[in-house]
């Protein structure tokens, strides 16, 4: 139960964070047009993003972090003591991975921002930090027994 609440945490975290940088990333493209925006306004796209994004996104996400997971988690069945690191990188990895299978299967990108090194790097970070809460979550408690009196 706890992996499937990790897995769930995991994806959560990031679509919210993929959804944050992909939102911003878009407001960046059109400052530099030279339009101004405010705070309200970007933190309207922001929430418009999140809570419009999950029919395409979400399900992105939720296939590309299965597959990172999974692999790592064959991998740290050998490497226990590397559980934090193999899951921050795997989701790191699925991330871009997804992004760059995208482009180069249909030949363009969905996401504008991962047009760019930085967009597809918070993509990553984004996925990394997915990984992170799947860790966290999942993770066994392990309590020391109680000191004999």
């Amino acid at each position: 139960m706890k992996v499937v609440a990790g897995f769930i945490a995991g994806v959560l975290v990031t679509y919210l964070l993929g959804t944050i940088f992909i939102s911003q990333g878009n407001i960046a493209a059109v400052t530099n047009m030279g339009f101004e925006i405010t705070f309200a306004q970007r933190f309207g796209a922001m929430i418009h993003d999140i809570t419009h994004m999950y029919d395409i996104y979400l399900p992105v996400v939720f296939v590309a972090m299965l597959i990172a997971l999974s692999v790592a988690g064959g991998i740290i069945r050998f490497l226990p003591n590397q559980r934090l690191i193999g899951y921050l990188s795997a989701g790191f990895v699925g991330m871009i991975a997804v992004h760059v299978i995208v482009k180069v299967t249909l030949g363009a990108s969905g996401i504008a921002p991962t047009r760019e090194l930085a967009g597809l790097v918070l993509q990553g970070i984004a996925g990394g930090l997915g990984g992170l809460a799947f860790h966290y979550v999942s993770q066994k408690i392990v309590t020391a027994p109680a000191a004999a009196i």
